[in-house]
């Protein structure tokens, strides 16, 4: 498997134009439910092109956008250069560099699956404040809603190259409870979407890690068959993308971090 740290590298601008961003009603649970407020610092672990972290920034908040992968850092540099507290910042889950009781928040969107738990557990307790908090959040795709995602999921798992294997489906609510040792984290659940032409579709498949690039022998088939999945499904010259968009927030025992 590719070096989960590096397989974004070619697909930065894809990224940037086509992935979805994070619904704004998650500013506003953190508020209710955390007492986020603008001074909160947060630390956006594995921040890639500065999706979430734009999001933080727009409610004043200072954040680090911890990310270790120079193609998608730059970028999320780029996005977010007017952004005076914004603070780009090379670093891992594991290792972000950070001051010890630094930050107020931990966040991770689109990202936890790809850390290594019990390590990166350990950094986020040294960095947090006491009482911080952590937020893991991921776009849901929803794979059986309407008729052209449950196409498009039979595609995926016809011709992209290690999709079940990184899945982010596979971090269900088990594995968060593990991972804060106990089950005191909160779930929220919100709706999201896209609606593409075909380039837009093009551009969403191949900013996944798991879709073959250009010379794999899966790339020509899967492009033709996207594109008769478009002539099939489209409306009015759109697709729509549905997502559930899961929000977790927790904080850590006292007495483990």
């Amino acid at each position: 498997m590719v070096d989960p740290k590096s397989r974004f590298s070619s697909r930065v601008e894809n990224y940037v134009r086509f992935r979805p961003g994070y619904p704004g009603r998650i500013v506003e649970i953190l508020r209710e439910e955390c007492n986020l407020a603008p001074a909160s610092v947060i630390a956006d672990i594995g921040s890639g092109t500065g999706i979430l972290a734009e999001l933080f920034l727009k409610n004043g908040n200072q954040v680090y956008g911890v990310e270790p992968n120079r193609e998608m850092r730059e970028a999320g540099e780029k996005l977010l250069s007017g952004a005076s507290r914004f603070v780009s910042v090379c670093g891992s889950a594991e290792a972000t560099t950070l001051c010890d009781h630094s930050v107020d928040f931990v966040s991770a969107g689109q990202a936890f699956h790809w850390f290594d738990r019990q390590k990166a557990r350990e950094e986020f307790s040294r960095i947090l404040k006491p009482q911080g908090w952590i937020v893991l959040i991921w776009n849901d795709r929803r794979t059986d809603s309407t008729p052209f995602l449950t196409a498009y999921e039979e595609l995926m798992l016809t011709y992209s190259i290690d999709y079940k294997e990184v899945d982010h489906k596979r971090v269900d609510s088990n594995v968060i409870s593990s991972f804060f040792g106990s089950t005191s984290f909160k779930l929220r659940n919100l709706e999201n979407q896209q609606a593409f032409d075909f380039e837009g579709l093009m551009g969403r498949v191949f900013s996944s890690s798991y879709a073959p690039e250009r010379g794999h022998p899966n790339y020509e088939p899967m492009v033709k068959a996207l594109a008769t999945l478009f002539q099939t499904y489209e409306d009015r010259g759109q697709v729509v993308f549905e997502y559930d968009t899961r929000l977790y927030y927790g904080q850590l025992p006292a007495d483990q971090g």
